[in-house]
């Protein structure tokens, strides 16, 4: 994703759909007390696990709002952005050639932190399942002996994928009978539109058998901030902080300080950062499906996914040209997996009216792709 933007760079009226980052600022309030910690003096490390004010935060709201109950002093750990949380586990759980179940279309990092890790990636295809939706049957036969964890992202970077509660069970059911862990990155929790999100920990037997990841870059709009959590089984969290305390030894305590005050006081911005990426997603979706991509309503995040089959050429041509020709960059569905070559992920985290202006020049060039 990175080398195909170092493209953008120095061309002049582009239009990016292309990096994962709300255009938002990060709340006024939540920047003020990052501020304000650093006028009164908090510039020293904290515990490895984090600030016990900010796990105790962080306890709370989960018990609030997603109904799981986490011992803050032995069941969650403060991290550097969820990306480090993912590496943490990994490195804390695998032995060489245990395997992890990655479903696909999936984030770029994932299959490359099990391998670094010394594991296997093993991906489950997902990429003709009508919408990109992991289920039972196809988690089964993917199960081998050597399977030890299912890592799950939901909402999905890169296709917006959310799951009902039934579903969720039925994923469970399989993870249950196997006896694995389930791995969740729930980072887009808060960007969820047509369904209330439900944590895979709130289900009936999976508190104790999942790995629960979030953080507050995507629904509280600090991807600067670098601010990440895990919760899960004690002596899970106390081999991944033992990692953690020897490679970074603790999240900036101006960053801590900053996500106490979200916590506390940012779900109403957030809520209303989420209307307002809803308000843009019906508008762009409707108006890729009109230009002739076809694209499913994603049902959280802030993607579009489209494909682009009907235009008779593949995804990374699609893009390059696409920036060459109307100055509009999204990211190749190659990035996201071998079955990716047909699709593009487009951010509709740009403001209202470069939304707009960009389906008007992708509807001018899609008409230039049919006439040859």
């Amino acid at each position: 994703i990175r080398a195909f933007f170092d493209l953008v760079i120095g061309m002049k009226d582009v239009i990016s759909l292309g990096v994962g980052e709300p255009d938002f600022v990060t709340p006024w309030n939540v920047r003020e007390a990052a501020v304000y910690s650093l006028g009164k003096g908090y510039t020293s490390y904290t515990s490895n696990a984090g600030l016990l004010e900010l796990r105790d935060e962080i306890a709370r709201f989960l018990s609030l709002h997603r109904g799981i109950s986490n011992d803050p002093k032995s069941q969650i750990l403060v991290t550097v952005g969820v990306s480090e949380g993912i590496d943490l586990a990994m490195r804390a759980l695998l032995n060489p050639g245990d395997e992890v179940i990655i479903p696909e279309p999936a984030f770029v990092a994932y299959a490359p932190m099990v391998t670094l890790a010394g594991g296997t990636p093993v991906i489950l295809d997902t990429w003709t399942v009508p919408g990109f939706k992991v289920t039972p049957a196809a988690l089964e036969k993917a199960v081998t002996k050597r399977t030890k964890a299912l890592l799950l992202n939901y909402p999905s970077n890169p296709t917006g994928t959310s799951y009902t509660r039934g579903e969720l069970l039925g994923i469970a059911g399989v993870v249950k009978k196997h006896d694995l862990l389930m791995i969740t990155d729930e980072v887009y929790d808060l960007l969820s539109y047509d369904l209330p999100h439900v944590a895979t920990p709130s289900l009936p037997g999976m508190h104790e058998r999942t790995l629960y990841l979030n953080g507050f870059s995507k629904g509280f709009a600090m991807t600067g901030f670098r601010l990440g959590y895990a919760c899960g089984p004690a002596p899970l969290i106390a081999a991944m902080t033992k990692v953690h305390q020897y490679t970074l030894m603790c999240a900036s305590i101006t960053a801590q300080m900053a996500g106490i005050e979200a916590l506390r006081h940012g779900l109403k911005d957030a809520k209303a950062m989420a209307r307002e990426y809803d308000r843009r997603r019906r508008m762009f979706v409707k108006g890729l499906n009109e230009a002739g991509l076809e694209c499913h309503m994603p049902g959280g995040a802030f993607y579009a996914f489209p494909s682009v089959r009907k235009t008779g050429v593949d995804g990374m041509t699609f893009a390059r040209r696409l920036l060459e020709t109307e100055r509009v960059a999204v990211v190749p569905g190659t990035a996201f997996g071998k079955g990716g070559k047909d699709y593009v992920r487009m951010a509709y985290a740009s403001s209202y009216d470069d939304l707009k202006e960009a389906l008007v020049r992708m509807a001018r060039f899609i008409k230039s792709l049919r006439n040859g």
